[in-house]
């Protein structure tokens, strides 16, 4: 995320921060009020956050992340799983339980906290503080995220063990983090090497990824759904499903390819893709199972 782009919405910022969004809204993911309809194909200004400046927004599966230019933390859309952050209490003064959050809401637990980094994954969301904290909340079944006892969690808890943070994406069921020191942490499900650490296995706590990235430290990584992709020395690395074992492969026919290596094969370490140019990566992103980056010529 900035991250995981398999949802079906988008979202655009003008030049003085306001929050635009358009796309699916089955579970008030827009942020527009809960009488929006389920579907907008044109953009709508989310009007409940005039005179707000957003600075960041972050979307995953079903919910969608802002940060304030003040640093301030607002989700909102579908909140199973405790994807939102606000705890088992969703909606006015607490008094009504609901899964979702149909306008944008201030994330109580963050107050205090300025934070500089937000990521929308599918069932769980990450916030970077300042100071270089990182805080998740949201899924966390069958030890999936870097915690020993297995359960939800609705409420943003500091991961340890992880030195001064500056930038996280979220997968399916896995995180990625880069550190100040341009070190690249990783811990979550391990489905077809997703996190680059040389195996399958899941990781219940942060992993650094080695690798190339001993040589040249990691400026941009991204998630989809079962793959990674980084940018580190000015080159792209990807791991994790390239399609062959996919979910949706049908008749033999691949559904991957998203690696960029010329082939549906599953990668568990970080490897180059070879461009026939001389060419320097600037931003990538994963989709689901399809991945993009800018470029410029050296």
């Amino acid at each position: 995320m900035m991250d995981l782009l398999y949802r079906s919405l988008m979202v655009d910022l003008d030049v003085d921060g306001e929050l635009y969004m358009w796309g699916k809204n089955t579970y008030g993911q827009l942020g527009l009020g809960k009488k929006a309809d389920t579907v907008l194909s044109i953009p709508n200004k989310v009007e409940c956050l005039n005179g707000v400046t957003i600075k960041i927004i972050s979307l995953g599966f079903e919910h969608s992340i802002a940060v304030t230019d003040k640093g301030e933390t607002l989700s909102w859309g579908g909140g199973q799983s405790g994807r939102l952050g606000h705890g088992h209490q969703s909606g006015i003064f607490g008094l009504i339980k609901s899964d979702s959050e149909y306008t944008p809401r201030l994330i109580k637990e963050l107050e205090g906290l300025k934070v500089k980094n937000a990521s929308a994954g599918m069932l769980h969301s990450v916030c970077i503080s300042e100071n270089g904290s990182v805080h998740i909340f949201g899924e966390r079944a069958n030890k999936k995220l870097g915690f020993s006892e297995a359960s939800n969690c609705s409420l943003p808890s500091v991961v340890d063990g992880l030195p001064y943070a500056e930038k996280a994406a979220c997968g399916g069921y896995h995180t990625c983090v880069i550190t100040g020191g341009g070190e690249l942490y990783v811990w979550g499900t391990n489905e077809n090497g997703c996190l680059g650490i040389g195996s399958t296995d899941v990781a219940h706590l942060p992993e650094r990824v080695e690798g190339p990235f001993l040589r040249h430290s990691v400026s941009e990584v991204s998630c989809g759904w079962k793959h990674t992709a980084a940018i580190s020395g000015g080159n792209v690395y990807t791991w994790g499903w390239g399609g062959s074992h996919g979910t949706f492969s049908v008749d033999g026919h691949s559904s991957g390819g998203q690696l960029g290596q010329g082939n549906d094969v599953d990668y568990i370490k970080p490897t180059k893709i070879n461009f026939r140019r001389h060419v320097k990566a600037l931003q990538v992103s994963c989709g689901f199972n399809h991945t993009g980056a800018i470029f410029e010529y050296n």
